[in-house]
């Protein structure tokens, strides 16, 4: 019987440890907002600084994680954060001021930035080429699941509290993640595989490193992508869309319980119902991905993005609450993994870990931008809406550099 190709149990593994931090933090952190708002008093401003600082951290850390990434490889790094992540959430319990928040909050973003989305991409994308975009999207089923348990967090944060909710997150973190992650390796030459499972053809590997010594095929280092429209054009259409991504995981729970009347237990079960439209959006990623322009496909979804949130932030009824969960999140399981997937494509896997880590210096404008501008134009209006409505806007016009990206020619 044929053995399974390690990059796929990387992919299972990968998808685990994505659903848990989904789960506990990315998809959970609306709900957080709103019953730490109720229980500490502090404003929307406040709060979002929370989520700006955890950007504001992913980004200044970025550029040295991906040359670490790049030279030492993924697995010591997600093993290190899987650590730090649980004892982050044990620090959550444990805060009484707004300062110790900061503090335990930027805690648990470093230890899921060096276990999470980027690490993880960076560590698949040196397993797979032809099945790249196939392999992102599977993992990031893991993520996309995490939403379906948003109704169970906030359920415990109702009937436990946020501090017994925090502290059992962090043992189930570590208890859960650190076996997973033991199955992360960092190339698949390393265990005499070949990227994508391959066979293995010693004449095609001798026409591959012919080539490749002679210049005719190599990747982009990080100097040479800094040089080219693409990089910046897809690191800024990225960030544009983490303008929505950021300020509906934020802020949607407050904007429906204040905004429209829901309950917290309610308003969670609008974000499970964006999670399943999330992992439709990540089925058709993972089978049609490979197949059309990863590039139009993208900027497709910046639209969905864009008309998703305009029907949160006017809704009327249950049926505009259901238009933007499944608008939103079909856009974002779909966009999600052609990110990196096209950045692999561009730019070849030598210096992926470096040049995904100068981009997060650019998309921080998107992941802090959008829970700070919601927050404060609410703070100063007293509803949602005029920051939800510039959100939206920004993610319509980010649509266009995913069209005017176009691969560039190796110098």
């Amino acid at each position: 019987m044929k053995r399974i190709f390690h990059g796929w149990w990387m992919v299972g593994a990968g998808c685990g440890m994505q659903f848990v931090q989904g789960t506990l933090l990315l998809q959970s952190f609306g709900a957080y907002f709103a019953v730490l708002r109720d229980d500490r008093g502090w404003s929307k401003t406040e709060l979002s600084g929370a989520a700006a600082m955890h950007q504001l951290e992913a980004a200044i850390l970025g550029p040295l994680l991906g040359w670490f990434l790049d030279r030492f490889g993924p697995q010591w790094v997600i093993r290190t954060g899987v650590l730090v992540f649980g004892a982050g959430f044990i620090l959550l319990s444990q805060i009484q001021s707004l300062l110790g928040f900061y503090g335990a909050f930027i805690l648990t973003a470093l230890g899921a930035s060096l276990c999470g989305f980027f690490p993880l991409n960076v560590a698949l994308i040196h397993w797979f080429e032809k099945k790249r975009a196939r392999a992102l999207a599977s993992m990031q089923v893991g993520m996309a699941a995490g939403g379906l348990c948003v109704p169970l967090i906030a359920w415990a944060l109702a009937t436990y509290g946020w501090r017994a909710t925090a502290f059992a997150s962090g043992i189930l973190i570590v208890a859960l993640c650190l076996p997973l992650s033991f199955v992360i390796r960092r190339r698949p030459e390393d265990m005499g595989l070949k990227m994508d499972g391959a066979e293995s053809d010693s004449k095609e590997n001798e026409v591959v490193i012919k080539s490749e010594g002679n210049g005719v095929a190599r990747d982009f280092t990080a100097r040479e992508a800094l040089r080219t429209p693409a990089f910046w054009l897809l690191s800024l259409g990225h960030g544009f869309a983490l303008f929505v991504v950021m300020g509906i995981n934020t802020h949607a729970i407050t904007h429906m319980k204040e905004g429209l009347g829901y309950t917290i237990e309610a308003a969670a079960f609008a974000i499970m119902l964006q999670t399943v439209a999330q992992l439709g959006g990540v089925g058709i990623g993972a089978w049609i991905g490979d197949r059309y322009d990863k590039r139009k496909l993208s900027a497709l979804c910046m639209l969905g993005h864009m008309l998703g949130l305009l029907c949160l932030t006017y809704a009327t009824n249950t049926a505009m609450i259901v238009a933007y969960a499944v608008l939103h999140g079909t856009a974002w399981g779909f966009r999600g993994p052609m990110m990196q997937a096209l950045r692999a494509d561009y730019f070849g896997r030598s210096a992926i870990g470096m040049i995904l880590g100068l981009s997060f210096m650019i998309m921080v404008i998107g992941q802090a931008g959008g829970p700070m501008i919601a927050g404060i134009l609410a703070d100063m209006t007293g509803n949602y809406r005029a920051g939800f409505t510039t959100l939206a806007l920004l993610a319509g016009l980010g649509s266009l550099f995913f069209l005017f990206a176009k691969r560039p020619a190796l110098p």
